[in-house]
């Protein structure tokens, strides 16, 4: 399994629209991108004793949790994906599903066929942890990209908890805001080493680094 390094600041809207500005000069946008940002919705499963938000809290250096995401709201493109974290290193496996079988996973429904090696895992732990959902999280990223250490920056605004309708789909659910509307998530991902130009610009945002999880934060609304 290949692990990459991650690390995530809490920044203000004036900060992140000056980073942004920087990296437009040596970074890629990413190509999901649509009017500069895309929306990402995510449904987290945890067990009954809540083991993943705990763990979290806890600061477990090894962990993972399971989530089915969609990308601006198009149903036609669902990614089931398991995150393993491993102190400031994460990993990720993924398979791409249809609603029916995401509907039937939200409903606790086990019966179904599959030869992909990452929904069967999440099948098995369905049914040997008791993996209900948990909490839906939604949020507006702005990507970057760059080739050398794959690296990838991500700016997360308007970050809402979705608290107890679990349904995906549903356009009309009730989100809630858990961060000030002032304050971005920054996530700085690459393999190996950040390239130096890169990590010069990050450094030029007055910012500390902070183990933020849009995961916790929207589920300690429960």
């Amino acid at each position: 399994m290949k692990y990459r390094n991650e690390v995530k600041y809490i920044i203000t809207k004036n900060q992140a629209k000056i980073l942004m500005q920087k990296l437009n000069l040596i970074m890629d946008l990413d190509t999901n991108t649509k009017d500069n940002s895309y929306i990402i919705k995510s449904l987290y499963f945890d067990n009954v004793n809540q083991d993943s938000y705990y763990e979290k809290l806890d600061g477990i250096l090894y962990r993972k949790k399971y989530r089915i995401r969609l990308y601006n709201k198009d149903s036609n493109f669902i990614r089931l994906e398991c995150k393993y974290k491993h102190n400031n290193m994460t990993s990720k496996e993924q398979a791409l599903i249809n609603k029916d079988i995401c509907d039937k996973i939200t409903k606790g429904n086990y019966d179904i066929d599959t030869k992909d090696d990452t929904l069967n895992k999440f099948l098995c732990d369905m049914k040997v942890r008791h993996l209900i959902p948990s909490v839906i999280v939604e949020y507006e990223r702005v990507a970057y990209t760059y080739p050398v250490s794959t690296v990838r920056i991500t700016f997360d605004f308007n970050i809402k908890s979705g608290i107890y309708n679990y349904n995906l789909f549903d356009s009309n659910s009730i989100l809630t805001n858990v961060l000030d509307d002032n304050l971005v998530v920054l996530e700085v991902k690459f393999d190996n080493v950040l390239p130096i130009h890169i990590a010069n610009v990050i450094e030029t945002i007055p910012s500390y680094r902070q183990a933020v999880s849009k995961f916790a934060l929207c589920r300690e609304l429960k």
